[in-house]
């Protein structure tokens, strides 16, 4: 290996592969970590490139164009540089015949794929150190003691016929002894044996002194202090004339530190870093053990999965550091319900490290093996649920978070992983329709419903370009003057396969999926349009409310893109009235201010949609230049019988008075709420009882009539 290349970087690594995106992920990989990578595509210019560069490991893949990856390795064997030289190959994920076949070819090592490349590179520099460890005991054979030493690699003797063992120095660090304090007997030896590898040991020796064979394990030993270490031993026997084992000679290498990165690297391969769980991978694994077992034992498998509620507000609102001790808690709250139904689970699935694994942000999957009926789920799920929902402290911060929880068993709902994991995540999904903090079982009306929902959403990708969108508008009526004050735009879609969709259904989908700032931008352009139309017919000017979604905050051109549209139609600005969530006064951002008081700057009216029903604030009433508070329906639907909304209806009027703050009760659809509201001096009014939303030509029509509606408050109920 060159002295330069090694210095400069953490070595040379050659890689043969002649799968592209191979070659540019395992480059990525070791150079980020120092190594400096060389490449080839094929095997037949191997040797000129192993000559020249001299590298110091050889990544070589098993299956090349032309010289296989067998052959690349023997010849290098063969080259007089390439004798030492590390080779690690490449092979399919268990395929059992190329590993075999890349030892028999002098492979030092073999690496499946698909790999863990965040973990590559300890892989490579691992079997560097031994690969320059090994060079230094060839290359100075004088410095052995030295070399031992470094390598923590110690050698010793026993004569079996006076049971007298020959320690070399470094077996004596290894055991951490002084050699003058020491019977070197035999069962001296043994005695520095760990207990649980007491037995291993000593099968290997006696097998070997029988058959006359040598032996090489791995095992622990148990030091005077108490700590406990790994190391490699391996041994022969040396026999008399007469066949009769006379000595033992062999080796022990400390593997320590070996065994701890072996463990580290497991570790970030097979675990969460954030919650210590298990991750998908050992999740996967743990189940497939999970299943093998039931059916051998012909016993049922729960998988549950978990989704915290509300986490992503939480998140955005807490902060990221607030998210994270969060799932820190959870996951320790989840370990100790689960541990709580040993009575349910099989023994070894009752531990933590076996059951529960987070697959990824809010995500939580539990496993429940060996059980006789799927209500025992039931169980832990209920369970699951009423430690959740109890106060979590992080941070200084109350917390309070639920999760939704989806539940599929085998054999009855599937007999394979990917299957159950795809159920128990439809029953997630359908726990959080029906309200969230619940759990549910698989059923196939789940998939049917969720074939239904793949085709909204296919639908609704095509819906704008097919003009399948319209807007309908409703009227917003003052009991004082019976007139209508402002009309709330209201988006409908129409589809000729599915018939009228109700916005409820699409547009969290659109939400979810990433439309709707594009619905939302078409809505205001339509809206404005509409509004020229109605100026141009001579029509009374009207205010138009038009809902904005909060994704539309996220995006730093908003006020931009409104004032285009503005522009391009011709409509002043006083003409709209944007109805915000709650959600997104909530985030208090710097960005979130700038943007609302450009708008506000611009002459827009800003209103406060569904008012009561978020997390409403009266410091952000005060922060945000607000026009409009619009209360939501679910206060008005029981106001004439439940006195604890009426209380609220008169809490928001006033604090909206108080205020400055226009108010808008919706919802309306009764003359008794019209009544109530009258005496509560809540007298701007929305709802069925006035009028339904209506197509844009019944609204100019309406609006050219010029409707009066004081007459509803004399209607007979």
């Amino acid at each position: 290996m060159s002295e330069n290349t090694d210095q400069q970087s953490g070595g040379l690594v050659l890689i043969i592969d002649d799968d592209p995106m191979i070659l540019i992920l395992a480059r990525e990989a070791l150079e980020k970590e120092g190594f400096v990578v060389e490449e080839a595509s094929d095997g037949s210019r191997v040797l000129s490139m192993f000559s020249r560069l001299q590298p110091d490991i050889v990544l070589l893949d098993v299956m090349l164009p032309g010289i296989d990856g067998f052959t690349v390795c023997r010849q290098i064997r063969e080259h007089p540089e390439g004798k030492n030289t590390p080779v690690l190959m490449m092979t399919g994920l268990d395929d059992i015949e190329s590993i075999k076949r890349a030892y028999d070819s002098g492979a030092t090592d073999f690496i499946s794929k698909p790999f863990n490349w965040f973990v590559l590179g300890y892989r490579v520099r691992y079997m560097l150190r031994a690969s320059r460890t090994l060079h230094a005991l060839d290359s100075s054979r004088v410095s052995l003691s030295y070399a031992q030493r470094i390598a923590r690699l110690g050698s010793w003797e026993w004569n079996v016929e006076n049971d007298r063992m020959h320690w070399s120095d470094a077996v004596n660090e290894i055991f951490n002894v002084d050699p003058q304090d020491l019977d070197k007997s035999y069962q001296a030896f043994l005695n520095f044996v760990h207990p649980l590898d007491k037995e291993l040991v000593s099968s290997a020796i006696e097998g070997a002194l029988t058959n006359n064979k040598p032996y090489s394990i791995d095992h622990q030993i148990l030091l005077p202090d108490g700590s406990e270490r790994f190391v490699h031993s391996e041994a022969e026997v040396i026999a008399d004339k007469n066949g009769k084992p006379v000595r033992m000679s062999g080796i022990m290498q400390d593997i320590t530190e070996r065994k701890e990165a072996e463990k580290r690297i497991k570790d970030l391969a097979y675990y969460d870093s954030l919650t210590g769980l298990p991750n998908r991978i050992l999740f996967k694994e743990n189940l497939e053990h999970a299943l093998a077992h039931a059916e051998r034992k012909n016993t049922k498998v729960a998988t549950l999965f978990l989704d915290l509620d509300r986490f992503k507000w939480i998140n955005d609102t807490m902060g990221h550091s607030v998210g994270d001790l969060l799932l820190q808690a959870f996951a320790g709250r989840l370990k100790n319900t689960v541990r709580k139904s040993d009575s349910i689970t099989h023994d070894n699935l009752s531990q933590s490290s076996y059951s529960i694994a987070r697959l990824g942000g809010d995500e939580f999957t539990i496993i429940l093996d060996d059980i006789n009926r799927a209500q025992d789920a039931a169980i832990v799920a209920r369970r699951i649920l009423e430690e959740t929902s109890q106060l979590f402290v992080i941070d200084g911060h109350e917390v309070f978070v639920t999760a939704s929880i989806g539940i599929s068993i085998f054999p009855d709902d599937g007999n394979d992983i990917v299957t159950l994991i795809k159920y128990a995540d439809t029953a997630m999904y359908h726990a959080k329709d029906l309200g969230k903090n619940h759990f549910q079982f698989y059923s196939s009306d789940m998939t049917d419903n969720a074939f239904k929902f793949l085709l909204l959403e296919n639908q609704l990708h095509h819906a704008m370009e097919r003009n399948e969108f319209e807007v309908h508008y409703q009227p917003q009526v003052d009991m004082l003057s019976g007139e209508v004050i402002c009309v709330e735009a209201l988006i409908r879609w129409q589809n000729p396969e599915l018939g009228m969709i109700s916005p409820a259904t699409f547009i969290p989908l659109a939400e979810e999926i990433g439309l709707i700032v594009r619905i939302d931008e078409w809505v205001l352009t339509s809206v404005c349009r509409q509004i020229k139309a109605w100026e141009k017919d001579g029509l009374p000017p009207v205010r138009v409310a038009v809902n904005l979604s909060g994704q539309n905050f996220m995006q730093k051109n908003l006020s931009d893109r409104i004032s285009t549209i503005l522009t391009a139609t011709g409509v002043s600005p006083d003409r709209l009235e944007l109805e915000l969530t709650e959600g997104v006064l909530m985030r208090d951002g710097k960005e979130t201010i700038t943007t609302l008081d450009e708008l506000k700057g611009m002459g827009l009216s800003l209103a406060i949609d569904d008012f009561g029903t978020g997390y409403s604030s009266l410091s952000y009433l005060k922060r945000f230049r607000l026009d409009t508070l619009k209360i939501d329906r679910s206060f008005i639907k029981d106001i004439a019988s439940d006195s604890d909304s009426e209380a609220i209806v008169a809490a928001i009027v006033s604090l909206a008075d108080s205020m400055k703050l226009r108010i808008i009760a919706e919802g309306v659809e009764t003359v008794e709420q019209l009544t109530f509201l009258c005496g509560l001096q809540c007298n701007r009014m929305q709802g069925f009882l006035f009028d339904r939303p209506m197509t844009s030509s019944n609204m100019s029509s309406l609006l050219r009539e010029g409707k009066n509606y004081s007459g509803r408050l004399h209607m007979d109920a």
